[in-house]
């Protein structure tokens, strides 16, 4: 019995990532030097103050126990805190709070929550798998959306409510987008609850990268409209605003019903996080945040050296407003490679690796996710090495390129 006869393993499409993380492995066990621009892993430490919590809570010998599955409350207050502090959204840590085990198990535990065969998901297209993929195992149908927030978003959105049958119950949104990077203000929000109310609509939203955003404009959170919290969840992650990607601490906060409703699947499923990772999480929500502010500059300066560098090897790549990524469109040259071979040529030629954009969606082809987890040093390399990779196949890099040291 071949393990694709099993109902939900049948509807999972082979992942086209895993083909090039491959390929990068085999490259790198084979004693290559490959610059992984490839996977949003955060190269930086957490803060120092939040390990010696940890280390401390672990010495404890009653530390060692189950946990709480939906967090301990210090640390369901400490994120109620976050939320005033940082939104001025006014959260009961009680009930309108839950402990994930970082943003994806949250999406997925919800999605078998309040989502079964017959129930219609909107999710856009590209977007990061779990925003699709937790509603196909839980049996759900998805039904693309643009990840563009523009006019034709809108109109989408009108569409699928006039013509799907059943008539979609929940949308996902995530902004900054995992990959496009794009963002929305909060008149975004506003009218994107408004339509949700109208339509009787859950609204989703992932917010995992709340603190990567640039050039001084703070991102929104959809808690902040008004009523917000009568048909929205957001989800939120200590893994790219701490540095704590390994830990897989995460929140979902809003409406109480989704909160009750993951919750209960929640504790058959899990007993909560290591009680001394949740202690240490509260130490980095409560602490200094000067991390934060500190994450943010260097991610921006990468961001300026990367769109420098490679503009300069004769790609490029528009600037990201916020999050950790870039989302690249092939070189013109190129395009009709395809992401997934030009991803593939790229690791073989210029020892880069990237997201090929088709592992993202269909409408993610064209497109690369460039993630910016080197050094800048190690990003000037890429645009090195970039260079010659394209004028291998004809493409003319700038003539300033040449002496730039780019």
């Amino acid at each position: 019995m071949s393990d694709d006869e099993f109902y939900r393993i049948k509807r999972l499409p082979p992942y086209v990532i895993a083909e090039v993380n491959a390929m990068r492995a085999a490259a790198r066990a084979a004693g290559e030097d490959i610059i992984d621009l490839g996977m949003g892993n955060p190269d930086l430490p957490p803060p120092q103050h939040v390990i010696d919590k940890l280390c401390e809570v672990a010495q404890k010998p009653d530390a060692h126990g189950y946990s709480q599955s939906k967090g301990i409350p210090g640390l369901r207050r400490a994120q109620a805190n976050y939320y005033a502090r940082r939104f001025n959204v006014e959260l009961d840590p009680e009930s309108e709070v839950v402990v994930t085990m970082g943003s994806k198990e949250g999406l997925a535990s919800l999605a078998t929550a309040i989502t079964g065969p017959g129930d219609v998901v909107l999710a856009p297209n590209p977007s990061y798998p779990i925003h699709t993929f937790g509603f196909i195992i839980a049996g759900a149908t998805i039904r693309s959306v643009p990840t563009t927030p523009d006019e034709n978003y809108w109109r989408a959105l009108d569409r699928a409510m006039a013509f799907t049958v059943p008539r979609p119950s929940i949308l996902v949104v995530n902004y900054p987008s995992n990959p496009t990077a794009e963002a929305v203000d909060l008149a975004f929000y506003e009218r994107l609850v408004a339509w949700a109310k109208e339509n009787k609509v859950w609204v989703l939203s992932d917010l995992a990268y709340s603190e990567l955003y640039y050039d001084g404009n703070p991102t929104p959170s959809i808690l902040q409209v008004p009523g917000a919290k009568d048909v929205a969840i957001e989800f939120t992650s200590m893994s790219k605003t701490y540095s704590m990607a390994g830990w897989r601490m995460g929140f979902a906060v809003g409406n109480k019903r989704l909160i009750a409703a993951m919750t209960r699947v929640k504790s058959y499923l899990d007993y909560g996080a290591f009680t001394p990772i949740q202690a240490a999480a509260c130490a980095a929500l409560n602490g200094p945040q000067d991390i934060v502010a500190k994450n943010r500059e260097l991610y921006q300066k990468r961001r300026d050296v990367m769109v420098e560098s490679f503009a300069r090897a004769g790609w490029d790549i528009p600037s990201p407003p916020a999050s950790m990524f870039a989302w690249a469109p092939l070189p013109p040259a190129l395009k009709d490679m395809g992401s997934l071979e030009f991803s593939k040529q790229l690791l073989t030629h210029a020892k880069v690796a990237v997201a090929p954009g088709v592992g993202y969606g269909e409408d993610g082809e064209g497109f690369v996710r460039i993630a910016m987890v080197e050094n800048e040093q190690r990003i000037r390399q890429a645009a090195r090495n970039i260079r010659k990779f394209l004028s291998m196949h004809g493409v003319n890099t700038p003539s300033v390129a040449a002496g730039s040291g780019s």
